[in-house]
């Protein structure tokens, strides 16, 4: 079937009872919606007329009727040609451009959703398809580059948060335009905004089990944070972990399955018995309920201060501290990025640039003194 529609007719068809006809639209030989990606052939009106008019009254009404759906036609076939002429209709051009963002927004992860509330703060809530151009778009360019933090306001956006929502936004236009949603892609025209190199702040081994054994001001704190630490969940699995999360599999071992709230990524991973004896085995609802979003702020430094922990440490470290860990004990970086959820392996081969134990035993591999069967001979002496 050809997806370029040639023929929009208007025709009627009985609807049950049949004292009335209901008007629908055929397309020939079929018109794909570009936002379902559906062949349509017919469509109906949702309009009504008297199949059989009684009196002078029902006729003049049918007429009424007939002049509506005919106007119809007449949109939806002009619509059809302008998408495949690339002609672009005014009335189209006016629609919601922040409601089409948000419409995306909601099906994608959280930052989506963070960008969607950054563009709707810029733009006053109000943006049409029309307004989106290169001198718009690189206004919000300079809003991100200028934004505050959500929680911590007095401090601006880092600046690589700053690149992932600036590239975020590209996406969002580059899907406009393949839409036929805006006439021009303006990424053409719009610079990239780049990252710098930061350390993933982690704790050592020696860290982590000095932490394990002091005191904490909140229980449910030290059970997440150490749990997050021997399973490389983040701070929002962690809240959402429920204990029908955790099953036995076929080897007889327990597993997490959960997808991920970030990536949406559906993650299957092995729990060590350190971190079932941590949680306490079994139980039913929230495996951390009462844990919340305040505990990870003052409570956590003071809890890291007791312990002697002089880094800067926030929950998130806990999945730096799985990642650098398991790369210093020799797991496999795949095995690593797969535990973790991440898309990318790349990602992941930081975590071995944090090794300090595989770099100390590697750096101890060049030595200046003699082997046992060869005499070095030093240039000088």
């Amino acid at each position: 079937m050809s997806n370029i529609c040639k023929t929009v007719t208007l025709r009627t068809r009985k609807i049950r009872g049949g004292d009335q006809l209901s008007f629908y639209l055929d397309y020939y030989p079929g018109y794909r919606d570009e936002s379902t990606m559906k062949v349509m052939r017919h469509e109906s009106l949702g309009i009504y007329i008297y199949a059989k008019p009684k009196n002078q009254r029902e006729r003049d009404y049918n007429d009424r009727m007939r002049e509506k759906a005919e106007a119809l036609r007449c949109r939806r076939y002009e619509s059809i040609v302008n998408e495949r002429y690339d002609f672009f209709d005014k009335e189209k051009m006016k629609g919601d451009f922040l409601a089409y963002f948000k419409q995306k927004a909601d099906k994608k992860n959280c930052k989506w959703q963070h960008v969607y509330k950054h563009f709707a703060r810029f733009c006053n809530d109000k943006c049409r398809f029309d307004e989106i151009n290169v001198d718009l778009c690189n206004k919000f360019r300079e809003y991100l580059l200028n934004a505050p933090q959500t929680i911590h306001t007095e401090h601006k956006l880092h600046i690589n948060s700053v690149a992932g929502y600036w590239s975020t936004f590209r996406a969002v236009l580059h899907t406009a335009y393949r839409e036929h949603k805006i006439m021009e892609n303006p990424n053409g025209f719009l610079e990239r905004i780049d990252t710098i190199p930061t350390e993933k702040e982690h704790l050592s081994k020696d860290e982590l089990i000095r932490l394990a054994n002091t005191p904490c001001e909140y229980p449910v704190l030290k059970k997440a944070f150490l749990f997050a630490c021997l399973t490389g969940l983040r701070k929002s699995d962690i809240k959402q972990l429920e204990w029908t999360h955790i099953q036995p599999y076929g080897d007889g071992d327990m597993y997490v399955t959960l997808r991920m709230q970030k990536t949406k990524e559906l993650v299957n991973n092995p729990i060590s018995d350190e971190a079932l004896e941590l949680i306490g085995g079994s139980g039913t609802g929230k495996v951390f309920e009462g844990f919340s979003d305040k505990m990870t702020q003052t409570p956590l430094k003071n809890w890291l201060k007791v312990a002697g922990i002089t880094k800067k440490i926030s929950f998130h470290c806990s999945r730096h501290t799985f990642g650098s860990l398991q790369v210093d004990a020799g797991t496999s970086v795949y095995t690593v990025q797969h535990m973790l959820g991440h898309k990318n392996v790349a990602t992941t081969q930081i975590y071995a640039a944090m090794a300090d134990e595989s770099k100390r035993e590697s750096i101890n591999r060049i030595t200046l003194k003699p082997t046992k069967n060869v005499q070095l001979k030093i240039v000088g002496q």
